[in-house]
């Protein structure tokens, strides 16, 4: 090996830098994941390959399952100390988000909503939020609680129309919140307008984006103005529902640190055992993806054929097809749609055999779901007759099985809640009943 070799060796082996404003690492790690060496891979090789440090060249990263490290002085000062200020195995997880997220710090926590948490932690009294009119529960019964405990301003619009988010923007506007597409009814948000028009009015105000539905493989928020984006690891980058978690993802590393300081100080950051599970389950987010993605193109067609108001970018006769696909390289894999009848709704949802009833979405299974009777219960009825989420909405999270049979059982569930008119060959599809 020459010596122009071997430090072009040597350097492949070191760290992408990740420094705060100290020169101090952000977290240190001994287990670096896929140092940047100016090359960058398609997303499908990214969300796969690592590099890492380990003793023993473990292929897969090790679990690190200490709460503490010994240090080798009395003053301390070794690369980790206490869990809860950093881990190596949530370092390598860290680090590898902020690669195919195209960020350069990510930081992981114990869910979706703890992200939320702590970069609503930003935020003082005096403060104003803008942020949709179609929100995930969760996210809602939060600022619900910011407005009502903790002196801040929320103001809630149709943010699929930048002229309305506009309206209310101001010099005290702090912060943004968007998702894209809403949760449940699908509605597509111009992130890179409301972005500008949000920093032209306030230069300080942080733009942040729940990218949940998409995942980094399909958006990167970051790439299109925001400030900051955050995912519920629950969901597509876990893939399987059996570990919680929330990623934040940040360019400024200023920031970065300040909202490393509230995970730090409360202990909310990932633990070493669901790091590692979130870190196996990222590596398979493409195929997985690709699949659901078919599967959800397939029934959006199938519902939208029988008549149904269907909810889905992937569809041509979504009002903002063009919208979604400037900015998105997919169309993600959970649709809604109506049937004009609550008792309806309810019929095909308990009807449904391989759709399981359940919240979330992500997951490698399929569910079915009424959103203002499970994911969206906590926003009152009222507000959601004004925020037009209807009630008979049906929200469908398309999983890996053979689509066909995923049809049939949609199918057979229409048929038995008289969704559908009955024809000779829904009659042969629906089982014999058990009377």
């Amino acid at each position: 090996m020459s010596a122009s070799d071997s430090k072009a060796g040597s350097a492949l082996k070191k760290p992408f830098p990740s420094v705060d404003l100290d020169g101090h690492n952000l977290p240190p790690s001994p287990a670096p994941s896929s140092p940047r060496t100016g090359k960058r891979y398609a997303i499908a090789t990214e969300l796969v390959y690592t590099e890492g440090s380990d003793q023993y060249n473990a292929s897969s990263v090790p679990i690190y399952q200490s709460a503490t490290f010994k240090q080798s002085s009395g003053d301390g000062g070794g690369e980790y100390d206490y869990t809860r200020s950093g881990n190596p195995t949530r370092t390598h997880l860290e680090r590898h988000l902020a690669k195919v997220m195209s960020a350069q710090r990510a930081l992981v926590v114990s869910s979706g909503m703890a992200a939320l948490d702590v970069i609503t932690r930003l935020l003082r009294p005096g403060d104003e939020v803008v942020t949709g009119d179609d929100l995930y529960g969760g996210t809602n019964r939060l600022l619900k609680f910011l407005s009502t405990n903790g002196g801040i301003t929320v103001h809630h619009v149709d943010t699929t129309r930048p002229e309305k988010v506009r309206e209310v923007l101001t010099p005290k506007t702090t912060m943004v919140l968007l998702e894209t597409p809403t949760n449940p009814l699908i509605k597509v948000v111009d992130i890179p307008t409301i972005a500008a028009a949000a920093h032209e009015a306030n230069p300080a105000c942080l733009v942040a984006v729940d990218n949940t539905m998409m995942s980094p493989l399909l958006l990167n928020p970051l790439e299109l103005g925001s400030d900051i984006v955050y995912e519920s690891g629950t969901k597509y980058l876990s893939g399987h529902h059996d570990l919680m978690a929330g990623v934040i993802a940040v360019n400024d590393l200023a920031l970065g640190e300040r909202l490393y300081f509230p995970i730090n100080a409360s202990g909310c950051g990932l633990s070493p055992f669901d790091s590692w599970l979130l870190m196996r389950g990222i590596k398979t987010l493409k195929v997985r993806m690709d699949q659901q993605q078919s599967n959800a193109m397939r029934i959006a067609e199938y519902l939208e054929s029988h008549g149904f108001k269907v909810r889905y970018p992937g569809l041509r006769s979504h009002p903002q097809y063009d919208l979604h696909h400037s900015m998105a390289r997919g169309s993600g894999a959970v649709l809604s749609f109506e049937t004009g009848d609550v008792g309806v709704s309810e019929r095909i949802v308990e009807s449904a055999k391989l759709w399981a009833i359940s919240v979330s979405f992500g997951c490698v299974n399929s569910l079915i779901s009424m959103p203002c009777r499970m994911s969206h219960a906590s926003i009152d009825a009222k507000t959601r007759q004004e925020r037009a989420m209807p009630e008979d909405l049906i929200r469908l999270c398309v999983g890996i099985e053979d689509a066909d049979d995923l049809i049939d059982d949609l199918r057979r569930a229409l048929v038995q809640a008289g969704a559908v008119n009955v024809t000779l060959d829904d009659i042969h599809a629906v089982p014999p009943s058990n009377n």
